[in-house]
């Protein structure tokens, strides 16, 4: 995985060490922190001591959106998935005081798989590239498998109508952080409500952010090691991770949101929307609704919505990441094909 020097640790190693080897069972310093290139909510740091590597996850120092950033949130799903269907980091500890390192982190298990940036996957063979969307998939359903209250996270969110309050949610973040007008994204805010589906009782714990560079794969076989960054997570709608994840179909070619948008997908053994739809409503029993347009539109307007929040914390000089400006130029992009995809 690739680090760069963005978003430096605050304190000097020698007392983030200090601090490790006081509340994390068998760590020993020294320390360094390298910052890893993703995240681009919450900076994640590989932690190399003595006692071996680890992975640190903060809040970005400056001025934040209310409820963003809850990496303590991140934390107890880590705490209540761990062992479990779904495969996670095994968390080790949260600091909740800011004077360590300037903001709240935890600390968790560093695991050594490959990460996909590219949903191309240009690297392997077509069958190779069939298995890991399998796996993908697979993966997914897994994790909406999983009964919430049977874990410890029955109060995670609140159950039922769980596309009209996301609506409301991310309709008054990306009001907060506007920075100039998008008519697109006006026109898709406006249309989405009337096609909103009446709730059908499904509820699962959803990532929230369910594509192919928040999962890590085993070096050698196409098995999902670990599920990461759940900052968005929640209880939802399970197919509200489906949709989002199928937007990667769409998505055009760029560096801030590598897409599949015209390739040939057939040709590289990438399974299209129909066969995906198909294995994950056959592994959770789940039909797939009629209307999975709105799904999918839906799924435009919440990634516009959070792009629009790096943008603004780019313009305020605390976004992690260096592709945080671009990413933010990506809003109307991503309004234009929501209203694309609801018809």
């Amino acid at each position: 995985m690739a680090t760069n020097a963005t978003h430096p640790l605050d304190l000097p190693a020698e007392s983030l060490a200090t601090y490790l080897e006081t509340y994390v069972a068998g760590f020993r310093g020294p320390l360094t922190a390298t910052k890893f290139k993703g995240g681009q909510s919450n900076p994640t740091y590989r932690i190399d001591a003595a006692s071996g590597t680890y992975v640190l996850r903060r809040k970005p120092p400056g001025a934040l959106l209310p409820s963003a950033h809850a990496v303590d949130r991140e934390f107890r799903v880590l705490q209540a998935l761990h062992g479990g269907a779904a495969p996670v980091a095994r968390p080790l500890h949260l600091c909740t005081d800011d004077a360590v390192i300037g903001s709240m982190f935890y600390l968790m298990d560093f695991i050594d798989g490959r990460i996909f940036w590219d949903p191309s996957l240009p690297d392997l063979s077509p069958d190779g590239r069939h298995d890991i969307y399998d796996a993908i998939v697979d993966a997914m359903a897994a994790l909406h498998a999983i009964d919430p209250a049977a874990v410890g996270l029955a109060d995670y969110g609140k159950p039922g109508n769980y596309f009209e309050r996301q609506l409301r949610r991310w309709g008054e973040q990306y009001r907060a952080s506007e920075t100039r007008a998008i008519p697109a994204m006006d026109a898709l805010i406006a249309a989405l409500p009337a096609r909103c589906p009446a709730d059908d009782g499904s509820v699962a714990l959803v990532h929230g952010d369910f594509r192919i560079d928040n999962l890590m794969f085993h070096p050698d076989a196409p098995r999902v090691l670990a599920i990461v960054d759940w900052e968005l997570s929640t209880l939802g709608h399970p197919l509200a991770d489906l949709g989002y994840f199928c937007m990667a179909l769409r998505l055009p070619r760029n560096p801030a949101l590598p897409g599949l948008a015209g390739l040939d997908r057939a040709a590289l053994g990438i399974p299209d929307e129909t066969a995906l739809l198909a294995r994950y409503a056959h592994a959770t029993g789940r039909p797939i609704p009629e209307d999975w347009p709105f799904v999918l539109a839906f799924s435009f307007f919440r990634l516009a919505a959070i792009a629009q929040g790096v943008a603004k914390r780019a313009e305020q000089g605390n976004a992690s990441s260096d592709q945080a400006v671009q990413a933010g130029r990506m809003v109307e992009m991503l309004a234009t094909l929501g209203l694309e995809a609801l018809g």
